[in-house]
Formats: structure tokens, C-alpha cells, sequence
């Protein structure tokens, strides 16, 4: 026969001080990680410098990209020749007041640009803007 000894039993407790500072440290994690996540609606390329270049807002906006090669994407969609415009009039009928972002390789042939702001333009959105990075354009 056993007889129980007289000890007090210890009920099993949740320590709340760590638990918080772990919350916190994720807290502050995610929050660094969402301030610094930027949406890139475009394709990667290398962008030419201009000292004079501002942000702009991006929240309802497009953006048309011209590679190194020629090739043109609406967003991160490679588009075939000549569908662009179709495609910046559907975008037109669905966001009347639409913006348009340009960017493209440095070493992009100059006349692709302008052919893409001439589509632009014609598809009738008047919201254009060149995208640039920050910096002096006479440094190489």
C-alpha cells in the first residue's frame, strides 16, 4: 500500500513575460518587413539616372516596360507588337483615370519609348510618367 506524502503540488503556469517579448519582436519584424517591401509592377531592368526625379503615387497605375532587346511588357506580361494599345483601351474603359509609368533599360533604342508614349497617348491617357532612379545622369 502506498501512502501519499504530504507535499503541496506546484500547478503548471504559463510565463507571460517572454511570451510578450516574442510578440513584440515578431510585431516589430513584420512591421520592418512590410515598410520595406516596394510593389514592383514592372520587369527588372536598368533604369537611367536623373537628379531631377520626384516619387509619384503608384497606387492605381500601370507600368509599361522596354528591355535592353525591344521587347515591351504591360506589367510583368510580355505583349506581342501592336497589342499594347488594344490593351491600354480596355485598361482605359475599366480606370478612367488611369496612370501610366514608363521605364526601360538605359541601353534601350530611344525611338521604342517614344512609340510607347505615342500609344499611350493615343489610347487616351494623359497621366504619363518616366520612371528614372535617383542620381547624377552625367555619371556613368
Amino acid at each position: 500500500m502506498k501512502i501519499p506524502l504530504p507535499t503541496t503540488r506546484r500547478k503548471a503556469r504559463i510565463e507571460i513575460i517572454p511570451l510578450i517579448d516574442v510578440i513584440f519582436f515578431l510585431l516589430a519584424t513584420f512591421v520592418m518587413v512590410s515598410l520595406s517591401m516596394v510593389k514592383n509592377q514592372g520587369i527588372s531592368v536598368n533604369l537611367p539616372s536623373a537628379a531631377t526625379g520626384t516619387p509619384q503615387e503608384r497606387e492605381t497605375a500601370v507600368t509599361i516596360t522596354v528591355t535592353k532587346s525591344g521587347d515591351v511588357y504591360l506589367n510583368q506580361e510580355k505583349l506581342a507588337p501592336g497589342l499594347l494599345l488594344l490593351r491600354l483601351k480596355q485598361l482605359k474603359t475599366e480606370n478612367p483615370d488611369m496612370r501610366v509609368f514608363i521605364n526601360g533599360d538605359k541601353e534601350a533604342y530611344f525611338g521604342n519609348a517614344i512609340q510607347i508614349l505615342d500609344e499611350v497617348r493615343s489610347s487616351g491617357i494623359t497621366k504619363v510618367a518616366i520612371q528614372t532612379k535617383q542620381g547624377d545622369p552625367l555619371q556613368k
